[in-house]
C-alpha cells in the first residue's frame, strides 16, 4: 500500500496548524482585546472561509496566488515559480480553510480571560506582550489547544480549496481525502475503504491524544 498520501496529509496539516497557531492567535487576540477601524470587516473577512464552500475559497485563492493571479503574476515574473500545483499550495489552502476555527475559538478564549489579571500586569509592570505571554496566552490555553487540535482535524480533512489549488498529482499533492476520490473514481473501493479507515483512525488518535495531554495539564 502507498502511504504517500498519508505522509503528506500529515505533513501539510503540520504545516498549517504552525501557520494557524501563530496567525490565528494573533488574529483572535486582535479581535478580542483591540478596538480599531475595520475590527468587524476583519472579523468577516476571517469567518469567510467557514461559511463559503471550499471550492469558492480555492478559486478566489487562484485568483489571488494563481499564476496569473493578483500576487502570484508577480512572484511567477520575479522567481518563474507558481505556487499552484505543488505540495506548497495545499499547505495554503489547508491553512486557509482551517484557521477560522481557531480564531474562533481562540477569541473566545482570550475574552474569558479576567481583565484584571492582564491589568496586574501592567501595575507590575509587564508589558503588553510579556502580559500576552505570560498571562494571557496560560490562561487561555485550553481553548487555544482546542482551537488547535480542531484545526488540524480540518486541515487533515480539507478537500474542496485543495484540489482547485494544488491538483490531485499522485506522490506530489495526493492529499488522503484527494487518494481517497481518486480511488472511488477508479473503481478501486477495498483502497478507498482502507484510506478512508485509515485517516478516520488518524483523526480520532490526534483528538485523543491532544484532549489526555490536555487533562493532564
Amino acid at each position: 500500500m502507498d502511504y504517500s498520501p498519508l505522509v503528506l496529509s500529515l505533513w501539510v496539516s503540520v504545516l498549517a496548524t504552525s501557520i494557524i497557531a501563530i496567525f490565528g492567535t494573533l488574529i483572535a487576540y486582535l479581535l478580542a482585546r483591540k478596538r480599531f477601524l475595520g475590527r468587524t470587516m476583519l472579523d468577516a473577512f476571517t469567518t469567510l472561509p467557514m461559511i463559503l464552500p471550499p471550492t469558492v475559497t480555492g478559486y478566489y485563492l487562484i485568483i489571488l496566488l494563481g499564476k496569473n493571479g493578483i500576487i502570484g503574476n508577480y512572484i511567477y515574473k520575479l522567481t518563474g515559480w507558481s505556487v499552484m500545483f505543488t505540495w506548497q499550495a495545499a499547505v495554503i489552502a489547508a491553512t486557509v480553510v482551517a484557521i477560522p476555527i481557531m480564531i474562533k475559538s481562540a477569541k473566545a478564549a482570550i475574552e474569558s480571560v479576567g481583565l484584571e489579571y492582564e491589568k496586574a500586569a501592567f501595575i507590575l509592570g509587564k508589558s503588553e506582550i510579556e502580559t500576552f505571554f505570560l498571562v494571557t496566552l496560560p490562561l487561555a490555553k485550553e481553548g487555544l489547544i482546542a482551537g488547535l487540535v480542531l484545526s488540524f482535524a480540518r486541515a487533515l480533512g480539507e478537500f474542496g480549496a485543495t484540489i482547485m489549488m494544488a491538483g490531485n498529482i499522485p506522490g506530489k499533492t495526493s492529499t488522503m481525502p484527494l487518494a481517497i476520490y481518486r480511488a472511488f473514481l477508479s473503481g478501486e473501493d477495498q483502497l478507498a475503504t482502507t484510506l478512508v479507515i485509515l485517516l478516520t483512525t488518524v483523526s480520532i488518535a490526534v483528538i485523543f491524544i491532544t484532549t489526555r495531554i490536555n487533562r493532564t495539564d
